[in-house]
């Protein structure tokens, strides 16, 4: 049997146990954290629970899953045979600290959830999450075993350079979220704003919803491409208040044709109904139940609740093909469609 030793049992270390378990390895796990340590034991993730980092070897895999500093620090200090990865959201400095190691290939999970620790583990978590590989330095036999791994695991690996990668999370993620926080945070300063926030706020503004954990290390981490990109956006704010000052509608209709162009080429097409939830037990199961029935093929929902709770609308994404047979279901199950 395989042994894999996963050092930090948050969400993303406790997640790779449990599904690293089910493929039938034998973790163990340590975190300086007693109380996660014992809750990434209870819902299933490890089979042994380490006193320290040095006692959870030896073993085949080192997974690195705890903050960045740490990840660097112990990349830096790490002698091993083992093959070893990590989970840090920025790569180039841990690529440097694991220089000296034969077997290290570099990792990031593009996977998780607004709450963070082991409670919230999931072997399921990584299921069609795109998984960054390392190439830097990476032994091609170690590179592919990973690969392999990751692949197992139900995600999608993904091989580049540590620094297209920090670049491409400073673009797609970073950046994102320090966007969320600061808009929320600008709008919170205006008395009465929140309570009017409907739903394409609240889309846009979701991941402000994450744990704060170690998103102050990964942004400094990576701050020079992030600090780049936001200045550069800060020009283009500017420029579109300068076509609001101008009342230029042609140009300011082309900016949002443009954005709406980009956007729709990261989904298939599809059409979308809103459904409107009451607030009352077995309104998402009456859901399930009609798309059950008419079998169509759904590629995306999204749930706005009501502003303080209770009820909703619930949209559902289909081909434009099955929208009609649909609607017809959700009609005859009693709810009202938007």
């Amino acid at each position: 049997m395989p042994r894999a030793a996963v050092l930090g049992t948050g969400l993303i270390g406790a997640s790779i146990g449990i599904a690293l378990r089910r493929l039938g390895w034998s973790v163990v796990g340590w975190d300086p954290d007693p109380a996660a340590l014992q809750t990434a034991a209870t819902v299933g993730a490890l089979d042994e629970m380490a006193d320290g980092a040095a006692e959870a070897e030896p073993a085949d895999l080192i997974v690195l899953a705890g903050p960045p500093a740490a990840i660097e620090k112990t990349l830096e200090a790490l002698e091993t045979d083992a093959l070893v990865t990590d989970v840090a959201g920025v790569k180039t400095p841990m690529v440097a600290a694991g220089a000296h190691l034969r077997r290290y290939v570099g990792g990031h999970p593009l996977a998780g959830r607004e709450t963070s620790g082991p409670g919230g583990a999931s072997g399921s978590l990584f299921q069609g999450a795109t998984w960054v590989l390392t190439t830097d330095n990476a032994d091609p036999a170690s590179l592919s075993e990973l690969t392999e791994l990751v692949a197992s695991l139900g995600a999608i690996p993904l091989h580049l350079s540590a620094v297209q990668h920090d670049e491409a999370v400073a673009a797609i993620s970073h950046l994102p979220q320090v966007l969320a926080s600061a808009l929320v945070n600008r709008v919170a300063r205006d008395p009465g704003a929140l309570d009017l926030a409907a739903g394409g706020f609240r889309d846009l503004t979701r991941i402000a919803l994450s744990s704060p954990g170690w998103w102050p290390d990964v942004l400094v981490e990576n701050r020079e491409p992030l600090a780049v990109m936001l200045r550069e956006l800060g020009g283009d704010l500017l420029a579109w208040a300068d076509l609001l000052d101008d009342q230029n509608r042609e140009q300011i209709g082309a900016a949002l044709l443009s954005a709406r162009a980009a956007r729709s080429s990261l989904t298939a097409p599809v059409t979308s109904i809103g459904v409107v939830l009451e607030d009352r037990p077995g309104e998402i199961a009456r859901v399930g139940h009609a798309l059950e029935v008419s079998g169509v093929d759904l590629r995306d929902l999204q749930l706005r609740h009501a502003t303080h709770g209770g009820g909703g609308v619930l949209t559902l994404s289909v081909r434009a093909a099955e929208l009609d047979l649909l609607t017809t279901t959700l009609e005859a199950e009693g709810f009202d469609l938007i």
